[in-house]
């Protein structure tokens, strides 16, 4: 017999802790994040380029007939590349990173 002794396995169809929010956090938390990208998208500290991304981040996560992970993941490749421009000032940076977070929590 292999595998991992004393160990229980995770029965089939379990939720996992701290599984799936409900359909109200899950719209609540992602107008959190879409607020946040409105925030970054109207700062004027931070180079237009980075405005323009916060932008079509925004944009990613609107669009209705996309699935809610391809929507994410999207988002996320957009924030990521922002996040590496030598021009971006330490607070859009750090706003930037906090967005990407809450997008990969998002569940």
């Amino acid at each position: 017999m292999t595998g991992v002794t004393g160990a229980a396995a995770p029965s089939v169809g379990a939720p996992l802790p701290g599984g799936p929010l409900p359909t109200e956090e899950r719209s609540q938390k992602l107008a959190r994040i879409v607020d946040s990208l409105d925030q970054l998208s109207d700062d004027t500290s931070v180079p237009r380029n980075v405005r323009r991304g916060a932008a079509s981040a925004k944009g990613e996560l609107g669009k209705p007939r996309v699935a809610l992970d391809v929507r994410i993941a999207s988002a996320v490749y957009v924030l990521d590349d922002l996040a590496n421009d030598p021009n971006l000032p330490t607070h859009g940076r750090t706003a930037i990173w906090s967005i990407i977070s809450s997008l990969e929590s998002f569940q």
